[in-house]
């Protein structure tokens, strides 16, 4: 069977207003690394892009001298992914910023609707100094509950900013909320490009960052060494699709992403994606270089199941 052509991986960002999601979006852009993203966003002028960054503009469209491009959606969405998809320089990722009062998983379904495109996640963020009041109230209640339970992963973000009741309101809220959605804490919307679908697999062996770490793993920024951690292997069995798919479907607690490049056959390769809540696994076009399979996953410091991993991928 001849593997599919690569889809566009698509991350759609959602949260209400003041969650962070400009925030996140920045400092993403500004830690690409040569990670080619197309970010579309509902007001371009919120974002506040550094100059320096900036290569050129023409109508919505601005072009970043590190090879990302920002569009501003405007009133079609589809013709704005379009726009993407067509690129004559490829992507390597779209993500798309829903406005702080809609639906995120509405969002989503339109980029579902297109086969160039693959669904990797949505994160909403949620204030966490706010939420829990936003929450009780009659007006935003509704919105603020279907955000969340659209959710593949929720950040709770501005945890610096809420007193430690608010902070605690937050957290019953999201649990309550969307039990069993994985849920992280952040200041500024410190969360790593790494959790962004379109990175380069990861071709290191396993591995733990911390404090000291000067490896390079996608993820400048010195406070997501003492947030996350990482761990990778290069399986040297092969490992068969069904195997692969039933462990995607009880992935043990604790993995937040994992992206994999693995044999499953005789001469076959897949491509193994898991975020938040959902997996997938697609054939991928053999190597035609001296690629090692190989596969990494990111989780909270001390909550990835490394055992867990090294038992499946490593035996």
């Amino acid at each position: 069977m001849t593997p599919k052509k690569k889809r566009l991986p698509l991350t759609v960002i959602g949260g209400f207003l003041g969650a962070g999601k400009t925030t996140l979006l920045n400092r993403w852009l500004r830690e690409a690394n040569g990670l080619r993203m197309a970010v579309l966003v509902n007001d371009f002028g919120a974002l506040n892009i550094d100059a320096g960054l900036i290569a050129a503009t023409h109508g919505d469209t601005t072009a970043l001298t590190n090879g990302c491009v920002c569009c501003q959606i405007g009133d079609d969405l589809g013709r704005a992914l379009v726009d993407v998809i067509e690129a004559k320089t490829p992507f390597d990722a779209v993500v798309i910023e829903a406005s702080g009062v809609s639906d995120p998983w509405r969002i989503a379904q339109i980029g579902m609707a297109a086969p160039e495109l693959s669904l990797e996640g949505v994160i909403v963020l949620v204030d966490a100094s706010a939420v829990a009041q936003q929450s009780a109230d009659p007006l935003l209640a509704d919105t603020l509950v279907r955000q969340l339970k659209s959710a593949d992963l929720v950040v709770v973000n501005k945890a610096d900013l809420a007193s430690a009741e608010a902070l605690a309101a937050a957290r019953a809220w999201v649990g309550a909320t969307a039990p069993g959605t994985p849920c992280i804490e952040t200041t500024e919307s410190a969360v790593p490009l790494a959790l962004l679908s379109g990175l380069p697999h990861a071709d290191v062996a396993p591995h733990v960052c911390g404090h000291d770490c000067h490896d390079h793993h996608g993820h400048d920024n010195p406070d997501h060494g003492s947030l996350f951690q990482t761990w990778s292997a290069q399986p040297e069995t092969v490992i068969p699709a069904a195997t692969l798919r039933a462990w995607l479907r009880e992935v043990p607690p604790g993995v937040l992403r994992l992206k994999g490049l693995l044999r499953t056959g005789d001469g076959e390769w897949s491509e193994v994606q898991f975020a938040g809540r959902h997996g997938s696994l697609r054939k991928a076009v053999p190597p035609a270089d001296d690629t090692r399979p190989g596969v990494v996953a990111i989780g909270l410091r001390g909550q990835l199941p490394e055992e867990a991993l090294k038992e499946f991928f490593a035996p």
